[in-house]
Parts: structure tokens; C-alpha cells; sequence
């Protein structure tokens, strides 16, 4: 399985997208994410993904640099749909919140004939807290963060081998999640600036975190592999340098601070 990062900045970045990935277990495709806007399509492309390959989506959350450039996608993808196209079907997973916002603004956005892929070949999978499916070939349990600012998930994909990959979303760790990160293989976490910045970008009042704080959380919970994203894109050219040396200071195992399109074997 390989982890390809098409976006690693946060909602207001402009010299970067905004934070998604896929992963991708031989050919079989999970979007996680799909920033705010039409840039996820360039992004597909430069990273050699068609549309008509992505059959499964996981959005964590309604915020408008998670979930905007899922409308471009429907637009591309209902407009096959309709003409009989896309091969196979496309799977949405999320909460309820964000489930509700795709069945109330489908019908609303595109022609009546698109609109009545919803149900057809468009599914639309609202999942619950600790619940467990089988997505790509692997279980993955999706699980509320209990996020203050809008319903957020996160999920735990169980690797072939027993270990696991999880994502946290876009904000810091709640102890509520401990069972799913503790001893995770893989953990992506959102780290807002360096510590070393924290009076500059004022992260905690956003409730992020710094790169500091992942990585001493990644310790605390044996964390084997850390990938740090969406960040603050003040310095992109020395980012992967700057927020390595912070964080190794702290954390001693594997530790990944992708640029956009950066590719990490699994």
C-alpha cells in the first residue's frame, strides 16, 4: 500500500492545497479528503490518478477545505454516471452532518437525471461512531473526535499484516480516540505551525496543534511512523527541514513532513 499526499496545507494555505490524500493498496483507491476546490482535480492528475479509478471517498468533516473539491468531483463523475461512463459505483462515507449536506445539495447542484444516481450507482454511507467496514479490502472503523467546531471523524485502517493506519482528522488528539491511535503503525496528525511559531499563528486558539505536540503525543502513544500535514504555508521551501528538526527533538521514531504529491510506501 502506498500513502499519496495531494494536499498538505490547511484551510487558508495558498502556496499549497489544502489537505488530502489516497491510499492506494494496488490499484484499489481511498480518497480521504478532497480540499476546498476544482485544484483536487489537477492535483489527481499530476499525481497519475483518473477519477474513473476512485470508487471509494471518506470525508472527515463539512468544513469547506475538506469537503469543496468533493462537488467537483460529483460533477465529473455524475456527468459519466448519466451517460453510462464511470464502471462501477462511487461510495461517500461520513457522518451524519456531512450526509445530510450531500442528500439536501445533490439535487440542487445538478440536473434531475445526475440526482438520480443517489441511490443507483452514487452511494452515500453514513457511518457511526466505532462502526467497522470493509473498504478497499480492509476493515477500517470510523470514529467520532468529538470535535467542538463541527462533527469530525476520524478512522483505523487495519493493514494486511495486523498493523494499523490512522488519521486523526484535522485537529489534536482527544482522549477519546486513544483506543484507535494507541500503538498505531501509521498516524497522520495535524500539526498547524512549529512550537517555535506558536505566538505567531496562534494555533491553539484554532485548535491545532505544532509539530511539537504530535510528535511528543506519538511517543507517549507508540506511534511507529508519523506523518505531519496540514500546516501553514509561510515557509514551504524550508518546511520539511524546519518541522523535522522541531519534531525529532521529540519523537524518535519515523517521522514524514510531505510537500504536495510526496508518495510514502505503507
Amino acid at each position: 500500500m502506498k500513502l499519496t499526499i495531494l494536499g498538505t496545507g490547511h484551510a487558508g494555505a495558498l502556496e499549497c492545497y489544502n489537505s488530502c490524500f489516497i491510499l492506494d493498496d494496488d490499484g484499489k483507491l481511498l480518497l480521504v479528503d478532497t480540499g476546498g476546490g476544482n485544484v483536487l482535480l489537477k492535483q489527481l492528475r499530476r499525481a497519475g490518478y483518473s477519477l474513473q479509478d476512485i470508487h471509494h471517498i471518506f470525508i472527515t468533516h463539512r468544513h469547506m477545505d475538506h469537503i469543496g473539491g468533493l462537488f467537483w468531483v460529483l460533477r465529473m463523475v455524475l456527468s459519466s454516471m448519466s451517460r453510462g461512463r464511470y464502471p462501477g459505483e462511487l461510495y461517500i462515507y461520513s457522518h451524519r452532518e456531512v450526509i445530510n449536506i450531500l442528500q439536501k445539495t445533490i439535487p440542487l447542484l445538478f440536473s434531475e437525471k445526475e440526482a438520480r444516481m443517489v441511490g443507483g450507482p452514487l452511494h452515500l454511507v453514513q457511518v457511526e461512531d466505532g462502526e467497522t467496514l470493509n473498504v478497499i479490502g480492509h476493515d477500517m472503523t470510523f470514529f467520532d473526535i468529538q470535535s467542538s467546531k463541527a462533527a469530525q471523524f476520524g478512522f483505523t485502517l487495519y493493514l494486511d499484516d495486523g498493523g494499523r493506519f490512522t488519521c486523526c482528522g484535522d485537529e489534536p488528539f482527544h482522549e477519546c480516540e486513544r483506543q484507535y491511535v494507541k500503538d498505531s503503525r501509521w498516524l497522520l496528525h495535524e500539526a498547524f505551525c512549529l512550537y517555535s511559531h506558536r505566538d505567531v499563528f496562534k494555533h491553539y486558539e484554532k485548535s491545532h496543534s505544532t509539530a511539537r505536540d504530535a510528535c511528543v503525543l506519538a511517543r507517549q502513544l507508540n506511534v511507529e511512523n508519523l506523518v505531519l500535514f496540514h500546516t501553514e504555508d509561510s515557509d514551504l521551501e524550508h518546511r520539511k527541514q524546519l518541522y523535522t528538526e522541531e519534531g525529532k527533538e521529540y519523537f524518535s521514531g519515523n517521522l514524514f513532513v510531505p510537500d504536495d504529491l510526496d508518495t510514502i510506501e505503507i
